[in-house]
């Protein structure tokens, strides 16, 4: 170990992505010694290639969607002047507004041991980061996904984009082939669409899979709406260059052809080259082995975030790290639940969720739920706005216990949060349905939502007996 450099520390963290980066901030702003080590891009995938960039790409692609549906409140329509290399010098100058949140010098201010090197277990209590030895009393493996490339035949002859690429593109692709239909692929597909490329969008099963099947159901449509061809329920058998295009050969043979090809089918936990073997952590095919508190096998070593094989979101790596703070700091035996979480996909329009889908609801439950539903079309201010697609949908128990909440529509992303705080709070249904909401808003449709679980009972046959009765004394 000559010319070594050893660390001594109350926690350290590898990995500076959301859940890393979370971890070391909280955990050295309490006093911790904090050693973080990444080896590649401070606030990694969410800031550099996930949900900053995306976002920003999905913001130029709205605003030019915005021109050509101007027409429709009276003013002067044209069609949108693309200027794409400008679009990526946008989406670049976000993550770059973003970055000095995320910065190695904004942790060492903080108090950390930064370390820019890779790093690997030795044995279960000793981390080696380039030239450096660091023990720590606790560690969080907190290293991320990847883009999971599928086994297709041909894939590997050919170049192909992912989300850690895509966004570096120059030029507009003249036609985008997209192979896979969750989250990612159906924002990108729409995204590329409105910025005028042609968009193939190619899927196995349904689009958005993990979602309710009739929220679903408008995304596709409004992809479909925006010219993007969206083949569902189809295989890939290979995939080839002829010329300067790329073929894919369909399971139904049909041959959609284009000129690049971004993959999105899914995501692979960053597991490689870390010595988990050496340090006692068990991996499985989703990625590091938890238990609820995030510890791993080896008690003094936790993962937080897409690494530990759960959802992939960057709220939930956050949740994830105020579980490890106080777990690996204070020892308190605070658990991981889901029950609450909420995710959003951001297409136009958006589709977001909360608990229980209804099908999900259906499965636990039974017949012993109600499904309560309001339309955007009957709400005044999506109307005004001409962004009257899509519903709100609750499900309860039989007691008025909100089960999940399911919005696809205008800002839903927003309006799933009063549905996750009322979850989150043990509030039942009754609470939305007596919020005085202001109008015009989009957020009537939660209340009215809420409203339909005591309809039958209000305006039932009781109800016009009890008037009737009161009526007749006077």
């Amino acid at each position: 170990m000559t010319g070594r450099k050893e660390l001594t520390a109350d926690l350290c963290v590898i990995g500076a992505g959301s859940a890393g980066l979370s971890v070391a901030a909280g955990a050295a702003q309490m006093g911790a010694r904090t050693v973080l080590i990444e080896a590649h891009r401070m606030g990694g995938d969410c800031l550099n290639t996930g949900c900053v960039p995306s976002k920003a790409l999905l913001a130029a692609a709205k605003a030019a969607q915005a021109v050509r549906g101007a027409d429709g409140f009276g003013v002067g329509r044209q069609a949108p002047d693309i200027d794409f290399a400008a679009v990526r010098r946008h989406v670049h100058g976000t993550i770059a507004a973003i970055a000095p949140h995320d910065s190695e010098d904004r942790f060492r201010a903080l108090g950390c041991t930064v370390i820019r090197e890779r790093a690997r277990f030795l044995d279960p209590s000793t981390v080696l980061a380039g030239n450096t030895l660091v023990r720590a009393r606790r560690f969080v493996v907190a290293t991320g996904s990847r883009a999971a490339v599928p086994d297709l035949p041909g894939l590997d002859r050919l170049p192909f984009l992912t989300n850690e690429t895509v966004f570096d593109l120059a030029e507009r692709p003249r036609h985008l082939l997209v192979v896979g239909g969750g989250p990612i692929g159906c924002e990108m597909a729409q995204a590329f669409r409105r910025l005028g490329a042609e968009v193939t969008l190619i899927q196995r099963h349904r689009i958005l899979p993990k979602d309710d099947a009739d929220a679903a159901e408008v995304v596709r449509r409004s992809l479909v709406a925006d010219g993007v061809t969206v083949l569902e329920n189809v295989g890939i058998e290979r995939a080839e260059q002829v010329g300067t295009d790329i073929v894919l050969t369909l399971s139904d043979e049909r041959r959609p052809i284009g000129s690049h090809l971004l993959i999105a089918a899914g995501r692979r936990a960053n597991v490689e080259g870390l010595g988990l073997e050496e340090a006692g952590v068990r991996v499985t095919a989703k990625g590091i082995a938890v238990d609820k508190r995030l510890r791993t096998d080896n008690r003094h070593i936790f993962a937080a975030g897409d690494v530990a094989g759960g959802p992939q979101f960057t709220h939930w790596a956050g949740h994830h790290a105020g579980v490890v703070i106080r777990n690996a700091l204070f020892r308190l035996p605070i658990r991981v639940s889901e029950r609450t979480l909420p995710w959003v996909t951001y297409t136009d329009p958006e589709l977001a969720q909360v608990g229980l889908t209804e099908a999900q609801a259906r499965d636990r439950h039974g017949d012993g739920i109600h499904v309560l539903s309001a339309a955007f079309a009957d709400n005044d201010r999506a109307r005004a706005e001409r962004h009257a697609e899509g519903f709100a949908k609750a499900v309860t128990d039989r007691r008025g216990r909100i089960l999940g909440a399911t919005i696809v529509g205008p800002q839903a992303g927003e309006l799933i949060q009063a549905w996750g705080l009322a979850m989150a709070g043990g509030l039942k249904i009754g609470t939305l349905a007596g919020v005085i909401a202001p109008y015009p808003t989009l957020g009537e449709i939660s209340k009215r939502v809420a409203g339909g679980f005591y309809t039958p009972t209000l305006y039932g046959p009781r109800t016009r007996w009890l008037v009737r009765l009161l009526a007749r004394l006077g």
